[in-house]
């Protein structure tokens, strides 16, 4: 989501909307590989005259495509940075109301209660039960498991 703001804040006005529309088309394409083709348009269409949108956009283009290396049902998590940013816009905000916490150690313990308490509010992983494949380093393509697919394939040939 903030390499939408980053591309769009490189581009004029009139053309954001649009290029959004580009951008998260992008974003939510089906596979690694109508991804990489929606990039390459986008830097067909906005790189001439504004080249540097296409560049920010074009620079980071394995980081942007990483979670289609991710079960399917985790892209939705891995496309946002709510995670990270929701607890800790918790937190920010009770601070900012103590005025200071007063020491360092106050401040971090304030800060750890309130992170413990949001945590009883977050939603649970789509997809938790692949949490274990995916720290066991099992590969997936297009947020597919790559055994299952191969033993589709054999199957298929028998």
């Amino acid at each position: 989501m903030h390499k939408i703001g980053n591309v769009l804040d490189k581009l004029p006005k009139g053309l954001q909307a649009k290029a959004k529309r580009a951008l998260r088309e992008i974003m939510y394409a089906e596979t690694r590989e109508d991804a990489d083709e929606l990039i390459d348009r986008f830097a067909t269409v906005y790189g001439a005259k504004h080249p540097k949108a296409a560049a920010c956009l074009v620079d980071d283009r394995e980081a942007l495509l990483t979670h289609f290396d991710f079960p399917a049902e985790h892209w939705l998590h891995i496309r946002t940075t709510n995670p990270v940013e929701s607890p800790f816009a918790t937190v920010r905000l009770r601070q900012r109301v103590t005025k200071g916490a007063g020491t360092r150690t106050k401040g971090l313990t304030m800060a750890f209660k309130l992170l413990e308490m949001a945590e009883q509010r977050w939603r649970r992983l789509n997809g938790a039960h692949l949490l274990p494949l995916v720290r066991a380093g099992v590969r997936f393509v297009d947020g597919m498991h790559i055994e299952r697919q191969e033993k589709k394939e054999r199957k298929d040939a028998a």
